[in-house]
């Protein structure tokens, strides 16, 4: 998924919690968890999706590429993100 500066400027400090009661908010259905990896899927009529999620409580996402690869695999689009109260 391909998001502007400002996008990533607001979204680049997010928490596992934030991102997790978003994915929740979204219908994304809890499906696994094992330690500190919670795996979440959705699904849809053009088939479903899966995403894990690592969880350390109070602690953000710091590299970028991780980031990046989880909201690909989301695949929220910047008005979802607004939605969700994500981004301003």
């Amino acid at each position: 998924m391909k998001y502007s500066k400002n996008v990533w400027d607001q979204i680049r400090g997010i928490k596992a919690k934030k991102l997790i009661n978003a994915l929740e908010k979204d219908n994304w259905i809890l499906d696994e968890t094992h330690r500190n990896t919670h795996a979440y899927i959705k699904k849809n009529p053009e088939g479903n999706r899966r995403v894990v999620i690592h969880y350390h409580p109070g602690k953000t996402y710091c590299s970028p590429k991780l980031l990046k690869l989880i909201f690909d695999a989301i695949g929220w689009k910047e008005e979802e993100l607004k939605e969700l109260k994500l981004i301003k």
